[in-house]
């Protein structure tokens, strides 16, 4: 298979990339010889009826040692438009050879013990990462965090199991080790397991990451929701009317501050009633939109401020109401005075924002779950938690087949079991070449 790996031309360099048993022949076929092993050549490139191509690099890798894990060659070319497709059109004329499709590099990578399925999860967010924390967090995940781990937890996993197959098979030899001490040993393993598997489930999810943190505008009617997202979007995203209801539907839209991705959502005036049956659906929406919201932007009075864990008290419209003594009164119970239209707190409002996001997020060199991987790492620890004075306790049969379940929940992770239904999903996120 082949296929462009590197962006679309026009550009300085265009990188084919051709995988599998006819690596070989095809960089012979285009150049007339088979390069030295990881060694850039300069190579005049010909068609198989001798048509001049391209002057360009080439590279032979020799597989398994590979990106891939097969033969791999790569055309280093002159980055046009005709360039490129000339050499493509010179590929797929050769028997054996067709186009890659979208992520089949990298799943043959994995398919070939290249990478596990953690590390190409890794790799297919590093690809779509579009801020400094998805980044930092895929990098992480491609590199294989993740899967260091759970490779220490599997070896003291078979450590386990060997324990409890000792006693089972063994229990009349010398040096194996018997009574309810195995058994007491088993347990104290297996919760010092589940200890730190539920340490890692503590952890925030990848998914507040890749998808962005939810913050919600939320407030009574003409409170300067839609004036205050403008402000921050930079654009004229939501209508601003002094007619109350002019908002009746979530809008919402992403943002990056600080290299932290945020889904910014304006919402419909919260009242207690309207005449109006649409206004009245928008006011649910928004209701729910609250309950939702990882962080919460409170534009009305603090004592009507919805019970949120995490929520910013704000005055806004400071240019309206300042020298009014009860709007003052209420601004002085808030978090921050505000006014979208004069740019006053702006930078204070950014900041806290960050700082509570922050809080929302892993620390640094902390590595996050997927949901696929968070449900299999929950599994196996409930079944490494056994409950004090239970029948499983003394039981060292059923304690290894605990064992032997929470070590299949494991390999779900990195892919040795259990996920041939989602590797379509997965590779299909992929951009052809990769």
């Amino acid at each position: 298979m082949f296929a462009l790996s590197s962006g679309m031309p026009p550009a300085a360099i265009a990188v084919v990339r051709v995988s599998g048993r006819q690596a070989g022949a095809a960089l012979r076929s285009l150049t007339g010889r088979l390069p030295e092993a990881r060694r850039a050549v300069l190579a005049a490139l010909k068609a198989a009826d001798g048509t001049a191509l391209d002057r360009a690099l080439v590279l032979w890798f020799p597989g398994p040692a590979t990106a891939t894990g097969e033969d791999l060659a790569e055309l280093h070319l002159h980055g046009g438009r005709a360039v490129v497709a000339a050499v493509e059109a010179a590929l797929a004329a050769l028997p054996g050879l067709r186009r890659a499709e979208a992520g089949e590099f990298t799943r043959r990578a994995f398919e070939n013990g290249r990478i596990d399925l953690a590390e190409a999860e890794g790799l297919a967010d590093l690809l779509a990462a579009e801020t400094e924390s998805q980044r930092v967090q895929a990098l992480g995940m491609a590199s294989g965090h993740v899967s260091r781990a759970v490779e220490a937890w599997q070896a003291r996993l078979l450590m386990l199991m060997a324990g409890a197959e000792a006693e089972l098979n063994f229990a009349d030899e010398d040096d194996v080790e018997v009574g309810e001490s195995v058994a007491q040993r088993l347990r104290e393993g297996m919760a010092a397991l589940a200890g730190e598997m539920g340490g890692w489930l503590a952890r925030p999810g990848a998914e507040v990451i890749a998808e962005g943190l939810s913050v919600v505008i939320a407030g009574p009617p003409n409170a300067g929701k839609s004036t205050l997202i403008n402000a921050l979007a930079k654009r004229e995203l939501a209508i601003v009317s002094p007619v109350a209801g002019t908002t009746r539907d979530v809008i919402e839209t992403a943002l990056a501050l600080d290299g932290i991705a945020m889904r910014f959502s304006d919402t419909a005036g919260l009242r207690a009633e309207s005449a109006d049956a649409i206004e009245m659906i928008g006011i649910d929406r928004a209701k729910a939109a609250v309950e939702a919201a990882d962080i919460l932007l409170w534009l009305g009075p603090p004592k009507e401020a919805p019970d949120h864990p995490r929520a910013i008290l704000v005055a806004a419209q400071a240019d309206r109401w300042k020298g009014d003594a009860a709007a003052e009164a209420d601004a002085a119970r808030c978090d921050l005075m505000l006014s979208a239209e004069t740019g006053e707190g702006m930078d204070r409002l950014h900041r806290m924002i960050v700082e509570m996001a922050r809080t929302l997020l892993p620390r640094e060199g902390e590595a996050a779950l997927r949901r696929r991987q968070r449900d299999a790492l929950a599994e196996a620890k409930e079944w490494l938690v056994i409950e004090a004075g239970s029948r499983e306790a003394g039981d060292l049969i059923l304690l290894a087949e605990r064992l032997r379940l929470a070590g299949g929940a494991l390999d779900r992770i990195t892919g040795r079991a259990g996920v041939e239904e989602m590797l379509d999903t997965l590779f299909g996120r992929f951009c052809i070449g990769k």
